[in-house]
């Protein structure tokens, strides 16, 4: 590696001399001298060096012609200056191109790539100019020289980064802009996840199995989305453009079901050892609770809707029971479906108190709504979308109560998920009751005004 990077270190001096001694007679020529001088308009050298290093694609190359220039002593630092600025955003443009049909986050890095060189030449040319125009810099007239670009060119790449590190999040958001999320992309993806499904792995069942597992994880993250989305509406209310999003997950969740479903019954099951039964017991299990969960997701967002539509609002008391039960249900959604894509059974065991939990919680919050509405701090219409949302948020705590029962069931042998349920919570009873009381004293609603 030494040997290669000596050798590709003196290509590269060979190439600079080689250029140097190329424009050496360009010195005495007093037309191109002139077009030079041309080029110490701020606005003209930064197109120039902006073309040249989009033409040749490589702002290296473009920089050691631009110091090959300098050893003619012919190129002064007025003119360099802005040539170097706009060879920083010409060197975005292979990015760019390179990104041209990938996905969007690969879109948006190059967007990233462009704004922060964008963003740093006009934050250096307008403070430098202006400067210049009170300071009047001596050195500007002076004869540029290859070690006198390349420090520029590092101090620029080295100030726009510290300037600009702090607002990483901005250009991160200023590239979604600019790459925003299409319904045709999910779709796209959605696509290209389902060839994995390849009928010709049917008479492989591990690896059949395996792409199966695989294509159902995406179906998980895409009901745990779809739930979250629902749930951010406690604290935003409802939002026209999130309740689309939510049903067209749920849309591509009915076909992720469809496909996997039909694929599972082609897995030849005489030809599958112990472990791949169990495997493909557990996808047959969970891609139906993984349906459920984002038809109740779908249920949440319309429950919000509705709200909207009739002006109505929960009260303050309403809204802080709720977000409790949101923290809970979140959590209960990561404990499961990560232990279904991962096959954790800690997480999995964990899942079940959180459930009962959730009921407990549910069951609070509706006695707390009869209370608010004896003393006529509620009404009745809001108690019935109340009601729905505790219902549906329940469900989606009971469908997670089984995907975790199903993983765990991996651990034994010939034992169905109804049966192992019980078996776990009398097997484990001190463990399973330790993490009770620790969740009961985690998920606690806010005293009532009543209390």
């Amino acid at each position: 590696q030494f040997m290669v990077a000596t050798t590709g270190f003196a290509i590269l001096m060979f190439g600079m001399e080689t250029m140097s001694g190329a424009v050496a007679p360009l010195s005495d020529d007093e037309n191109f001298t002139h077009i030079l001088l041309m080029f110490s308009n701020p606005l003209l050298g930064t197109l120039v060096g902006l073309a040249v290093t989009a033409i040749i694609q490589s702002s290296s190359a473009s920089v050691g012609i631009l110091q090959a220039l300098t050893i003619t002593g012919i190129v002064p630092y007025r003119t360099a200056i802005p040539i170097i600025m706009g060879q920083n955003i010409g060197t975005c443009v292979t990015a760019l191109i390179s990104s041209i049909g990938t996905r969007k986050n690969a879109r948006r890095a190059a967007m990233v790539h462009l704004y922060f060189n964008l963003i740093g030449t006009i934050m250096f040319l307008l403070v430098f100019y202006s400067l210049n125009s009170v300071l009047h810099f001596s050195f500007m007239k002076e004869m540029a020289t290859p070690a006198g670009i390349a420090v520029i060119h590092s101090l620029f790449n080295i100030v726009t980064t510290i300037v600009l590190f702090p607002f990483g999040n901005l250009l991160v958001k200023l590239a979604v802009l600019t790459v925003p999320d299409k319904k045709s992309e999910v779709m796209e993806d959605t696509a290209v996840i389902l060839r994995r499904l390849d009928t010709h792995l049917l008479n492989r069942p591990a690896m059949a199995l395996g792409q199966a597992k695989f294509v159902t994880d995406r179906m998980a993250q895409l009901a745990r989305e779809a739930v979250n989305d629902a749930l951010s509406m406690i604290e935003t209310g409802y939002d026209d453009k999130l309740d689309g999003k939510i049903r067209e997950y749920e849309t591509i969740i009915d076909t992720y079901e469809d496909k996997i479903g039909n694929y599972l019954v082609q897995i030849p099951g005489h030809d599958m050892n112990e472990e791949d039964s169990r495997i493909y017991s557990l996808l047959q299990h969970n891609i139906g609770n993984f349906e459920r969960i984002s038809d109740h997701a779908v249920g949440i967002s319309d429950a919000f809707r509705e709200m909207d539509e009739k002006k109505l609002h929960f009260s303050e008391e309403a809204s802080a029971d709720l977000k409790v039960v949101r923290q809970a249900l979140t959590d209960i959604l990561d404990l499961s479906i990560d232990s279904f894509c991962s096959l954790n059974f800690e997480k999995a065991s964990y899942a079940l108190p959180l459930e009962q939990v959730i009921d407990t919680l549910n069951l609070e919050e509706k006695q707390r709504h009869i209370e608010r509405l004896r003393q006529g701090r509620c009404t009745i219409e809001l108690g019935f979308i109340l009601a729905d949302l505790t219902t549906y948020m329940e469900r989606v705590s009971d469908h997670c109560s089984n995907i975790a029962v199903c993983t765990l069931s991996l651990r034994e042998k010939g034992v169905g998920q109804h049966e192992y349920q019980d078996i776990i919570k009398t097997k484990s009873s001190v463990e399973y009751q330790k993490a009770l009381k620790d969740m009961e004293q985690r998920y606690v609603l806010p005293k009532a005004a009543s209390d």
